[in-house]
């Protein structure tokens, strides 16, 4: 992958994140904070949790820190895959927001 295609697959997964946090808002009493700066997002829960989720542009990866842990992801050609065997980002993203929420949210490109 090139650096621009991994710019633009980046900047889409980032947005897409951006977007389900506002319609995870709207639709439920969950209140994410998700406050953007640069190639980085911090979504914070109501009990003060957070997940970092940011870009790291020269291993054309994408790192997610949550209470469970840290997670590296990388383009496999149709979705972002987590380096370890972790699962899919958006799936994984979910799984973490619920337990970090305490309640089911569901995130998805």
């Amino acid at each position: 992958m090139t650096d621009i295609e991994y710019q633009d697959r980046a900047e889409a997964l980032l947005r897409a994140v951006e977007l389900a946090c506002d319609r995870i808002n709207d639709d439920t009493d969950a209140d994410i904070d998700n406050q953007r700066v640069g190639g980085m997002i911090t979504l914070t829960f109501a009990n003060r949790s957070q997940i970092v989720v940011n870009l790291q542009k020269p291993l054309h990866e994408v790192w997610m820190a949550a209470r469970a842990g840290g997670f590296h992801y990388r383009f496999d050609g149709s979705v972002w895959m987590d380096t370890k065997g972790q699962g899919e980002f958006f799936a994984h993203l979910s799984r973490c927001a619920s337990e970090q929420s305490g309640q089911p949210l569901s995130f998805s490109s």
